[in-house]
């Protein structure tokens, strides 16, 4: 089997269900309770905080758990959207975000809130200029992705936080679920960021956790009501088999980052370089610094995405659209349709996304399946004529 998928959700690492397994059956106290076996809980729990905290460079009272990215997006934005109400009801974003994010400002907008989102160009890039003409005195919120989900544009974070330096009382948020261990952080984590969102089953963590970055100082409604744990910002029995798991994830998967994301990038290039004079191949994510190394989008002219995605599934190997969040939903292609790509063309993209785990030889076999699968439809497609 060849997973590339890992965008999707990548596997858990033995060692880290391991931790599971161990913090589950050892540790099973009660965070909050008072006794003995809560209190071991507790500790482990704020070990595991201050783990993170120091991986990602922040402060440990920096960072809440959640149950993943969705609803690290949804508190970030509805959390300040209802927090800074009195103060303005216009909130910014762009055309190309995660699902979380976008039906999180359609849900705002249904509640008498002015979204703008701004649009991108060719490679799904937004513009700051753009961002800078769209901030009114009623602003109190950005919120920019770091890397897109779909053909891993690398957003320019760098930039808008710069400009954003100059509107301290707008909150900026960075949906970071896609960038973590990808040798990219320092361009989408800046100072100027207040919150971030991560999901740890994107690195080799179990599903249904996350974090919450929150900026020392900011403040944010809480979404959940009701015991009082993360400082009463998000109420619930903290999962922590799986916060102490993903905690090792974390450290796991930031050893040797460099190295890993050139592995990945390796593999990219060369499929790149097998694809990218083909006729009806249309490739939106080059080997670029502009691009996550980790994510190849790309089109097959005259086969609908998903149709190729179970086609190379025959050969056991595992592809997406490009979201498996909406992969089998008719907005599919968003982002590419933000760019204007032409319907059949959008509808056409898969997306392939690597990991540290993956090899040059599983790229020569992917190469090596795919070249039959093209040859029998530029055949039927009459490609290249």
């Amino acid at each position: 089997m060849i997973y590339f998928d890992n965008s999707a959700t990548t596997k858990i690492d033995p060692s880290v269900l391991a931790t599971y397994d161990q913090v589950a059956q050892t540790i099973w106290g009660n965070p909050s309770s008072l006794h003995k076996l809560g209190d071991r809980a507790f500790q482990l729990l704020e070990s595991s905080r201050k783990q993170i905290a120091n991986l990602l460079g922040t402060q440990a009272d920096e960072i809440f758990f959640t149950s993943g990215g969705t609803e690290s997006n949804n508190w970030a934005i509805k959390g300040t959207a209802f927090q800074k109400r009195k103060f303005g009801k216009h909130l910014i974003t762009s055309s190309v975000e995660h699902a979380s994010v976008t039906n999180a400002f359609n849900t705002l907008e249904y509640l008498g809130y002015n979204v703008t989102r701004l649009p991108v160009d060719k490679e799904g890039r937004v513009n700051v200029n753009d961002l800078r003409n769209a901030i009114d005195s009623d602003t109190t919120l950005v919120s920019i992705m770091g890397v897109n989900n779909e053909i891993g544009t690398i957003q320019p974070i760098e930039e808008i936080s710069d400009l954003l330096s100059n509107y301290p009382n707008i909150m900026f948020h960075v949906d970071n679920v896609q960038a973590l261990g990808k040798n990219i952080w320092s361009r989408v984590f800046t100072p100027r960021v207040d919150f971030s969102s991560l999901s740890a089953h994107k690195f080799h963590g179990p599903r249904g956790t996350g974090v919450f970055y929150k900026k020392e100082g900011k403040m944010i409604a809480p979404l959940h009501d009701g015991g009082g744990q993360e400082k009463s910002l998000r109420s619930g029995t903290e999962n922590l088999p799986a916060i102490a798991a993903m905690a090792k994830a974390m450290r796991l998967i930031l050893a040797d980052e460099a190295e890993k994301a050139a592995r990945e990038e390796a593999i990219k290039a060369k499929i790149v370089n097998y694809l990218q004079d083909k006729p009806g191949i249309t490739i939106f994510s080059p080997v670029s610094t502009g691009f996550a190394p980790h994510v190849l989008c790309f089109s097959l002219e005259g086969i609908r995405g998903e149709t190729l995605v179970h086609t190379l599934e025959d050969h056991d190997i595992y592809t997406s659209t490009t979201s498996a969040c909406a992969s089998t939903k008719v907005d599919e292609a968003s982002t590419l349709i933000a760019m204007n790509v032409d319907d059949k063309i959008a509808t056409s993209a898969i997306r392939m996304s690597f990991d540290e785990t993956n090899t040059l030889d599983e790229a020569d076999e992917f190469i090596k399946v795919f070249d039959q699968i093209y040859r029998h439809f530029a055949q039927i497609n009459h490609l290249g004529e």
